[in-house]
């Protein structure tokens, strides 16, 4: 069974299970209900405030009792669709006994491989955790950011945790129209940010570690049936 540690935000949760059903039916053909995988989809409230610095300490605990928690379900393994939690994946993973998929790995895996200019699109602490930077520079990227790039993303993930839909899709098109001026791949490193994100066709490369993780999700699901 399939563990989702969800929630991180509410409403990311909901697409994210979408892709992963979306992924099902293109990778090996899902059709009836009964083609699609049993799911553990825990929403898990975490200390996360968009305006405020990230209490690391309570929000790595938050996560792993979420995890936990999720593994007395006897889920085989556990997706976390939300790139912030990332930073204390190492912390995570040695928590529970249960495998636990790296959505920082499984997104860098999708770049482009002719991508030489790439921008991160993501909440303040994945940004400064250093967490895929860290992997862009290994992997032979050159990595952009600019402060005003950030001031916009946070502004739209504002927006979205508001309930707005039309005010941050405004704000994202008309973001869109500098990335084309600047970089060829942006990654999408916030689940939030998939409601807009998802609305509009770019003139540059969208990796979306969204649907990066849901790919792996149903790939990591096959293996273990071939077991059966």
């Amino acid at each position: 069974m399939i563990g989702i540690l969800a929630g991180m935000g509410p409403k990311s949760t909901g697409p994210f299970v979408d892709k992963v059903v979306d992924q099902c039916q293109k990778i090996y053909g899902a059709i009836n209900d009964i083609d699609f995988p049993h799911m553990m989809i825990y929403s898990c409230p975490t200390p996360f405030y968009i305006d405020k610095p990230l209490n690391h300490t309570d929000m790595e605990m938050a996560i792993i009792k979420g995890a936990r928690r999720l593994e007395k379900t006897d889920v085989d393994f556990i997706a976390i669709p939300c790139n912030t939690a990332h930073i204390y994946f190492n912390q995570i993973r040695n928590s529970v006994s249960v495998p636990v998929l790296n959505m920082v790995d499984e997104t860098i895996k999708k770049i482009p491989k002719n991508s030489k200019k790439v921008a991160l699109l993501a909440t303040n602490p994945t940004v400064q955790s250093g967490i895929f930077q860290e992997a862009l520079v290994r992997e032979g990227y050159e990595f952009l950011h600019q402060d005003r790039w950030q001031t916009c993303v946070n502004q739209i993930i504002v927006k979205i945790k508001q309930g707005q839909i039309e005010e941050p899709l405004q704000l994202w098109n008309e973001f869109c129209s500098e990335l084309a001026e600047t970089v060829d791949t942006a990654i999408i490193a916030c689940t939030d940010l998939n409601v807009v994100t998802d609305k509009k066709f770019n003139d540059f490369s969208i990796v979306d570690s969204s649907t990066c993780l849901a790919q792996a999700v149903v790939h990591k699901y096959l293996s273990l049936m071939d077991r059966y």
